[in-house]
């Protein structure tokens, strides 16, 4: 490393430092709240600590644990097949674990830029089909029904399948509530206000107990119907959303490719959707990390995610009452996954920016 190298090195360690002494202890209120943090985490964290590893029990069984006071790990241990894949049959358990590897990757995939081809908008309906017939059984598996799915592949199927699905809905709800079509306005508006006055658990029951009944030929197994209805209800929230975006672009802009002879749809293309999808990341990652958290109301029609089956362990006879624990373990896989999130969203917004400048 050179000279130079090394003084650039030290003068932004110098700048982040600072900028940190000024963020933790800049003002007064910053010094009480910062000094009041310290006192909390002193008088919380040290009997956390206790009870999470000094007595913690890491084997036996619950007879073991109920020796000690601490966690009892011996029981995460124990039940974290169940707790990730619920009541899928274990010797078919491969197949949700392809599931997991296969949505990871997808998602992956979709959050680097360079890969934003056409390509990979064919890759997601494959996947997703080719996810569904894991599940379900396809191609010569031994079926399996919808009942017995849970866990985290159904927490990641219905989120990325109901928010990729949603989005496209979303942005042709939002062009159809500025339309200048007064119909079609309205209904945009009526369907918007309508779904984002009802609560997601209407929705759900919605999908059980009235589209079997508005639709009495067609059988649907739950998880489409409960898949659909979140679709539809989703759309709405991220219309408002995208509809924001398409509010801050200047009227100019469309009115000078309008001018060029460029087309209503061509201009939403490539000129006018563009600029608004990347000034709306921030509320497009906040809305996908609330979709995430209200999967845990598939319980109410009896799907198991993540959270449900997580509660659903700790009521085995063998292992009765270990629900800090169980909760434990689901709110650190949550965290990842809101977390990196979160960081993704800012790296985004910094290369979009970057591009741009370019």
């Amino acid at each position: 490393m050179t000279v130079a190298s090394q003084l650039e090195v030290r003068r932004l360690t110098r700048k982040r430092f600072s900028a940190l002494r000024v963020g933790l202890f800049g003002s007064t209120i910053n010094t009480i709240v910062t000094l009041v943090t310290l006192a909390l985490l002193a008088w919380l964290v040290p009997p956390f600590f206790r009870w999470a590893f000094l007595e913690a029990t890491w084997s036996g069984a619950q007879t073991a644990c109920a020796a000690r006071d601490g966690a009892c790990w011996a029981f995460v241990i124990a039940k974290l097949r169940f707790m990730f894949l619920a009541f899928y049959p274990q010797e078919l358990q491969w197949r949700p674990i392809a599931v997991i590897l296969i949505l990871v990757s997808l998602l992956s995939a979709s959050a680097l830029p360079r890969l934003w081809r056409k390509e990979l908008l064919l890759a997601w309906p494959l996947a997703v089909a080719a996810c569904w017939l894991l599940l379900t059984g396809g191609f010569g598996l031994s079926p399996v029904s919808s009942n017995q799915w849970g866990g985290l592949p159904v927490t990641l199927f219905v989120w990325a399948v109901c928010f990729a699905a949603a989005t496209p809905i979303a942005i042709l709800l939002a062009l159809a509530r500025r339309s200048r079509l007064g119909g079609l306005r309205t209904f945009s508006i009526a369907y918007i206000e309508v779904m984002r006055g009802t609560p997601m658990v209407a929705i759900l029951y919605v999908a059980m107990l009235i589209l079997p009944m508005a639709l009495p030929g067609a059988h649907f197994d739950k998880m489409i119907r409960a898949m659909i209805m979140i679709t539809l209800f989703w759309a709405a929230y991220i219309a408002e959303v995208v509809r924001a975006g398409l509010q801050a672009i200047p009227s100019g802009q469309e009115e000078a490719a309008t001018a060029l002879g460029i087309g209503y749809w061509r201009t939403m293309q490539l000129v006018i959707l563009p600029q608004a999808l990347r000034l709306v990341i921030p509320g497009m990652v906040n809305l996908a990390i609330g979709f995430l958290l209200a999967t845990s109301l598939l319980a109410v029609i009896g799907i198991f995610d993540l959270l449900n089956a997580a509660r659903a362990s700790a009521t085995d006879p063998n292992w009765l009452g270990f629900y800090n624990e169980a909760y434990l373990v689901v709110a650190l896989v949550y965290f990842v996954m809101c977390f990196g999130a979160s960081r993704y969203s800012l790296w985004l917004e910094r290369r979009l920016r970057a591009d741009t400048r370019l």
